[in-house]
């Protein structure tokens, strides 16, 4: 492939990741905020978003092997066409959104979503320069990216809820998704797929496999108090609107993906051993803004300022943890099985996610729904942090 096509291929698999990752953040935003505002507890919220991210591990696992079989195009074109549907069968009237019909389109939507990352990260590692700087700096700036598209996918969320209503958003959402997936049937390039077993998509080295068991646990430390805990503290207790709320949640994750795509900048690993030492210091870091966060909890009156910062830092230290990570599976893989490691990697990523939502909505309820059901998830966090560290020293050993 000549370098225009490959930059010209590169810029379309970045727009059609970007308008799904905008519609992603939009409807988690929607159903959280909307489920809540009807009374749902913490605990509901957390099975409504469990098949979303229990598909995840099964779709990522499949859909990397799908486009190795089949080619990234069909993987990816699938990913945006569900997203399609799971927004249309929640434009409906509000007597149908029991939380059964919710959970079902999740399900759709997690499968979406683990087809087109999993397509769009792979679609990378052919359309980038083959060195190792080249190749973390048009990852770190796609996952960046698309992090922030994800905040404003939650800050129009928040928004839209309160202008457009549940149902009018959801419309709004299926049309642009229906427009990026005739754009990446008709405008991406077609890379050729090769008959691959199903055998192999547990068949990876163990540098790949201790990567992906450090992803579950560095991703389940950010969701066990990220994915229900702190948007329904924010409401909930701090008395935040919907649409603040979904501003400063917006904020964050932009500020985030800034910080994944500018990493490259910062950080120079000279080879990927030395870079596997580089996230596991990263990682360790986190317990820091944690660990000063946690005490502004305990006072008579939640400590929103302390909160905010705490939360800032520990963005920081986590999207840059995170863009190594992005790096690290796509240079582990084989150049012939890069969507298989891709997928086998993010599996692992959805199952720490499960982890985290299920314990995100457990804890905080179990103690008190409050700023002490806050505390609690950020310890939980810490461990799971010091968990994530001692994996990444075992990439580190094995690469």
């Amino acid at each position: 492939m000549t370098d225009s096509r490959s930059h010209r291929g590169y810029l379309l698999v970045t727009a059609c990741y970007w308008l799904f990752t905008l519609s992603d953040g939009a409807l988690r935003m929607l159903v959280l905020l909307h489920l809540h505002d009807q009374g749902r507890t913490p605990w509901a919220l957390a099975l409504v978003l469990l098949p979303y991210e229990v598909a995840g591990v099964f779709t990522n696992l499949l859909g990397g092997w799908l486009g190795a079989r089949h080619g990234l195009k069909v993987a990816l074109v699938a990913g945006l066409a569900l997203q399609t549907i799971a927004c249309t069968l929640l434009a409906v009237e509000a007597a149908w959104l029991t939380v059964p019909y919710v959970m079902a389109t999740q399900v759709l939507s997690g499968v979406a979503k683990d087809l087109a990352k999993t397509a769009a990260k792979s679609y990378v590692k052919h359309l980038a320069p083959h060195d190792d700087q080249g190749l973390f700096r048009l990852v770190a700036l796609l996952t960046g990216s698309k992090n922030a598209m994800k905040g404003l996918g939650f800050f129009a969320g928040g928004a839209l809820l309160a202008w457009a209503g549940f149902r009018g958003t959801n419309l709004a959402l299926a049309c642009v998704l229906a427009a990026a997936t005739l754009m990446a049937g008709t405008q991406l390039p077609a890379l050729p797929g090769s008959r691959r077993s199903l055998r192999t998509l547990f068949d990876h080295d163990a540098a790949l496999r201790w990567l992906a068991l450090a992803r579950a646990f560095l991703f389940g430390s950010r969701d066990v108090w990220f994915a229900v805990a702190l948007p329904v503290f924010l409401v909930g207790t701090l008395q935040w609107s919907p649409p603040t709320a979904g501003a400063w949640l917006a904020a964050w994750v932009i500020g985030y993906g800034v910080v994944q795509a500018l990493a490259p900048a910062v950080l120079t690993p000279r080879d990927r051993r030395h870079g596997a030492g580089l996230a596991a210091i990263v990682t360790l870091l986190l317990v820091a803004p944690l660990g000063l966060t946690m005490p502004g909890l305990l006072g008579d009156a939640p400590a929103t300022a302390t909160l905010v910062t705490g939360l800032c830092l520990y963005g920081l230290v986590f999207a840059t943890a995170s863009s190594l990570h992005s790096w690290l599976v796509v240079a582990l893989a084989g150049d012939e099985r890069t969507a298989e490691g891709v997928g086998f990697y993010y599996a692992a990523n959805s199952a720490g996610r499960v982890a985290g939502t299920l314990v995100s909505g457990w804890l905080y309820q179990a103690w008190g729904a409050g700023p002490h059901g806050l505390l609690a998830c950020m310890v939980a966090a810490s461990a799971s942090v010091l968990l994530a560290t001692a994996c990444t020293l075992a990439v580190r050993r094995a690469a």
